[in-house]
């Protein structure tokens, strides 16, 4: 099998002097995110005001690209600048009439905008950048605070400490090293570029004389850094939003550009397919799968591998299917979005590996409709790897045959579960049947199916380029890997985080997030999505992993993670996610199409203040019950953000039931609205803009709201510039 690696080596040849042709050393790259969330903030028209600004320069030595989604919502556009000698710079928020600022000062005179830096620390000079690994087992193992150690040692040596920028990053990926040669400490020194591992203050001591001082390498204390995890480090590592983040599943989001094969084939894509095809072996493919410990990023967490074995021992059959599951319905996620649309080759490779390990010779990726930049992402990439032989007839040489078809999703929740997904490929309605048989014994039009998020298939490139061992590693004893999240609700920095599993939910709020606004407090967690739970503030210390949070009386889910304070209310937080499950309800079954109705109109009751204690007992009961009887996941796991309420806030509960009154004024129904005489100064305008004419009163004389005839819309309340109504 030669001719495979061969093959493979021709294509990577080309495309590196095909990249080299247009990323010439000594190039100044000036880089621009294009995805949904991107476009929508304005980069297209940012692109395009560089691209001007170039041409009218004269210069060949400035280059512009495009990336996917960096997963730093709130602060987008992201611009890169790359030049050569000179450490990374992301600018925030960039408009148009930024661009030329940027690029006389920082691109023609050499001189970076601080003012307009993603990371405003970032400006100042530091002579090196050094990262800590401050992975979950790697604290455990040591009882030292080694940046500290560090930061001392450095005065020891008369360097300034102010002149070296030190960060807790997350997970490196080496503690395999750690296995073989003890409990490495770990750190990476950038401009440099350099990682160390050791042992001992000594050790430490001599890095700090060699490296800092003498500006040697100290050879002898150097260890490997997976190039996944160090491209992403060199580009990033100097933001704090990014450096305690493991990026796998995004490792090339914000930093290739999606829609050119050549840049994927250039950092490695298609070298584990090739790894694969060369080996020939479908059952070892199987058994690394296995061994890696991954487990589905859809929702349920199921072993891969044993999936993937199940489809493969239905030798019976000779056609087989495997479906990426792109169909995102949870409110506010969009993780797979970005994946599809960051890095769209590396889903199609880790469909062929895993096409190849079961024997299949058609694929399908399911996109929901609602995502057109993602879909004509991942045709083009289809496209391109056919061109090249790397999809299609005989890949590779190796006589394999696959192919890839994308589908289109019509929006309904419902078909992220399996079962009606493969109904809706078929063309019928979606709908879920009941399992047994599963999709791997007879799954679309009978034949045997493996469907995997787009998560995991992401995963599977990586496990092959650097071990079942390494990716072992990272992460918990039964939770491996990484998983994604979108970080929503009130919190400082929104948008996608990427974290080994094990981490806790208060490293991800309060270190990666950045906390709460000034003045708020943490009080529930929410995660799963309209199937997943809340947590309360008291359990932040709670490991993000399959089984810890399900204890929790929560899920992993596709990845939401919502942060709630202390102005939200819990009883409506319930009511906005069942009534989310209720409408996507496909009604085949009783207990999810009747149950969840039932359920809403008792919260429904509870908010508009005609509850009673006894809709508590009547909520748990149906909950349950739905629980125990739903024929999909959707039906199963429906209850869940109302019976995890109900545990964890059930005082919220009864206060809106015994006093009809919302604790946060949240519950329109339960709040009035009154005016304070020694504030009002009749200017009237409550009265002109009061739908319900509810405000009477005299010019430069104090009103009064009828209580009878007011619709609690709120327009007096945020149209008042004296603060003269209050809730109450």
């Amino acid at each position: 099998m030669k001719q495979v690696i061969n093959k493979y080596q021709q294509l990577q040849k080309e495309a590196h002097k095909r990249h080299s042709q247009n990323f010439e050393k000594g190039q100044i790259v000036i880089q621009v995110g294009s995805a949904t969330c991107e476009l929508a903030a304005g980069s297209e028209g940012v692109l395009r005001e560089f691209q001007k600004l170039i041409q009218a320069s004269g210069r060949q030595d400035i280059i512009i690209k495009q990336t996917g989604c960096t997963g730093r919502c709130s602060r987008e556009p992201i611009v890169g600048i790359f030049s050569p000698g000179e450490k990374p710079y992301k600018y925030e928020r960039v408009t148009p009439e930024k661009v030329e600022q940027i690029f006389q000062q920082h691109i023609i005179s050499g001189h970076p905008v601080p003012n307009m830096l993603l990371d405003k620390k970032t400006s100042r000079h530091y002579s090196h950048v050094v990262t800590f690994c401050s992975s979950q087992d790697c604290i455990l193992r040591s009882s030292k605070k080694w940046e500290d150690i560090f930061q001392g040692r450095l005065g020891l040596k008369g360097i300034k400490p102010d002149s070296v920028r030190i960060y807790n990053g997350g997970c490196i990926g080496l503690c395999k090293t750690d296995h073989q040669n003890g409990e490495l400490i770990k750190m990476i020194v950038q401009p440099e570029r350099v990682t160390y591992g050791f042992k001992t203050e000594a050790e430490l001591d001599r890095i700090i004389q060699t490296h800092f001082v003498e500006n040697k390498i100290c050879k002898d204390l150097v260890v490997s850094l997976p190039p996944v995890i160090d491209h992403f480090m060199t580009v990033y590592g100097d933001v704090a939003f990014f450096n305690k983040q493991t990026r796998l599943t995004l490792r090339n989001s914000g930093l290739v550009d999606p829609e050119s094969l050549d840049e994927y084939l250039f950092n490695r894509g298609y070298e584990a397919l090739a790894n694969v095809l060369q080996k020939g072996d479908s059952e070892w493919v199987i058994s690394e799968v296995t061994r890696s410990g991954l487990r589905g990023r859809g929702g349920a967490g199921f072993p891969t591998g044993l999936k993937w074995k199940s489809a493969a021992n239905s030798n019976h059959d000779p056609i087989k299917y495997v479906v990426c599951n792109a169909d995102e319905g949870d409110p506010g996620a969009f993780m797979d979005r970005s994946a599809l649309e960051g890095d769209p080759f590396s889903l199609i490779e880790g469909m062929t590996i895993g096409a190849y390990a079961i024997g299949a010779e058609k694929g399908f990726m399911y996109i929901r409709a609602e995502y057109p930049l993602a879909i004509e992402r991942v045709q083009k990439a289809i496209d391109s790897a056919k061109k090249v032989g790397l999809l299609g007839k005989d890949i590779l040489g190796t006589g394999f045959n696959f192919d890839l078809e994308i589908r289109l999703g019509a929006g309904a929740f419902v078909c992220g579960e399996e079962t009606s997904l493969m109904r809706s490929i078929e063309g019928k309605r979606g709908q879920p049947r009941i399992r047994p048989p599963y999709p791997t014994e007879s799954g679309l039009w009978g034949h045997p199916t493996v469907i995997n998020n787009v998560e995991t298939w992401a995963n599977i490139p990586v496990i092959f380029l650097y071990g079942a061992d390494w990716f072992a590693s990272i992460g918990t004893e039964k939770s491996k890997g990484t998983k994604v999240f979108a970080l929503a609700g009130k919190i400082n920095n929104t948008g996608l985080v990427e974290v080994p599993m094990g981490t806790t939910l208060k490293e991800i709020i309060y270190n990666i997030g950045g906390g709460l606004a000034p003045g708020r407090d943490l009080k529930a967690v929410q995660t799963g999505g309209p199937s997943g739970g809340c947590i309360p503030a008291r359990a932040v210390d709670t490991q993000v992993d399959y089984d810890t949070l399900a204890k929790a009386g929560s899920i992993m889910g596709s990845g939401g993670m919502i942060i709630l304070d202390d102005q939200d209310c819990m009883v409506a937080t319930a009511k906005f996610f069942l009534e989310f499950t209720q409408s996507e309800s496909c009604g085949k079954c009783v207990p999810c199409r009747e149950g969840t109705l039932r359920m809403l109109e008792i919260l429904e009751k509870i908010t508009e203040g005609h509850g009673e204690l006894s809709d508590l007992d009547k909520l748990e009961r149906l909950g349950n019950l739905i629980k125990k009887t739903s024929l999909c996941g959707l039906g199963q796991t429906a209850a869940n953000p109302v019976l995890s309420a109900l545990k964890n806030f059930r005082k919220e509960f009864e206060t809106h039931i015994i006093e009809k009154r919302c604790p946060t004024q949240k519950c329109a129904k339960l709040v009035h609205y009154e005016i304070d005489p020694d504030k009002c100064t009749g200017c009237m305008l409550c009265v002109r803009r009061c739908p319900a004419f509810a405000i009477t009163g005299n010019p430069k004389q104090p009103h009064h709201i009828d209580p009878e005839k007011c619709v609690r819309c709120g327009d007096c309340f945020h149209s008042c510039k004296f603060g003269a109504i209050k809730k109450v």
